[in-house]
């Protein structure tokens, strides 16, 4: 290949404009071919950033590998806000069920640094504290604990 291009768009909406247009207005390659194929790929993330590689050889070929969005991504689409809290010990702006957690876990395990389920969920677990989620009404680090206490084994087993 000729080149790698790394860049985060929304998802279904990539555009000619930045990030993408100036990486690749230099390349052989047809930028509105490859803007079009990013949509495509990424119409089932709308909204969310997606992380797009695009790999393009001299002749004006390329080819286009999507990966998952960011955990904190998945966690605000699935709990439904916007921005995480101010101060995420105090002000929780959303509650997830331990279903959801599981799905996110589920969404992001080729991501994660995990071997299982559990410790994926542990993961996505710690983005929600950052965020300022609580899980089932209980702040996450309290649900960490219950999990680490073995209350959530049977949820999360392979």
């Amino acid at each position: 290949m000729a080149g790698t291009i790394e860049v985060l768009v929304p998802g279904g909406e990539a555009n000619p404009g930045p990030p993408l247009g100036p990486e690749l207005g230099p390349t052989p390659v047809n930028v509105q071919d490859v803007v079009q194929q990013i949509n495509d790929e990424t119409a089932a993330f709308d909204g969310m950033e997606v992380p797009v590689t695009v790999e393009y050889d001299d002749d004006g070929s390329f080819s286009i590998s999507v990966g998952v969005p960011p955990t904190a991504e998945l966690v605000k689409d699935e709990a439904g806000f916007e921005t995480g809290s101010g101060e995420p010990q105090k002000d929780f702006v959303a509650d997830l069920t331990v279903e959801q957690v599981k799905k996110i876990a589920e969404q992001k395990s080729s991501d994660l640094l995990s071997y299982d389920s559990f410790n994926a969920a542990k993961e996505v677990v710690g983005t929600c504290t950052s965020l300022g989620v609580t899980i089932e009404g209980n702040n996450p680090r309290e649900f960490k604990e219950r999990m680490d206490d073995g209350e959530y084994d049977g949820v999360f087993a392979e």
